[in-house]
């Protein structure tokens, strides 16, 4: 679990990746050095798995988005997970509980690449057997901090 110091970090560089170590141990209360090896520990141990750029995707052309519940036959179940990782188009992949057995959110840049992207790919991957999809129609909340999830979970 993190302690306070390492959720402060946590929480600068979910605002900000690109952060100097400089200004991180200035705003959290460390001086650089060991800041950095806070950060290192971190890395090492998994908890902070990278930094990525966050792209909207609807300006760059992506103007679909939509979530997919996923049936398939579980003996091809590795197949389907192979499948699904190389898949462009598929940005997140959950293995789920209920009438599903794997969530999956995909972008597409209209109703057409959708239906083609359903019909020609998805209902083609290793044990497909049903599919219903959701359209998303507008964004609410589109991540969390884990800093402030797991500072809220510490209390509860």
């Amino acid at each position: 679990m993190l302690d306070a110091l390492d959720r402060r970090i946590v929480a600068a560089l979910e605002r900000d990746a690109r952060i100097s170590f400089a200004v991180l141990a200035d705003e959290v209360g460390l001086s650089k050095t060991p800041c950095w090896k806070r950060v290192k520990s971190l890395e090492d141990a998994g908890i902070i798995r990278g930094y990525t750029t966050q792209i909207d995707p609807a300006r760059i052309g992506f103007g679909i988005e939509a979530f997919i519940q996923v049936s398939i036959d579980f003996e091809v179940s590795d197949a389907f997970e192979a499948a699904v990782k190389r898949h462009p188009l598929i940005r997140r992949c959950h293995a789920t509980t209920g009438e599903a057995d794997y969530l999956l959110q995909i972008v597409t840049v209209d109703m057409m690449a959708l239906d083609r992207m359903l019909r020609e790919e998805l209902s083609r991957l290793p044990g497909v057997r049903r599919t219903i999809t959701s359209m998303a129609m507008r964004e609410i909340k589109g991540d969390i901090s884990f800093a402030d999830a797991v500072g809220h979970a510490l209390r509860g």
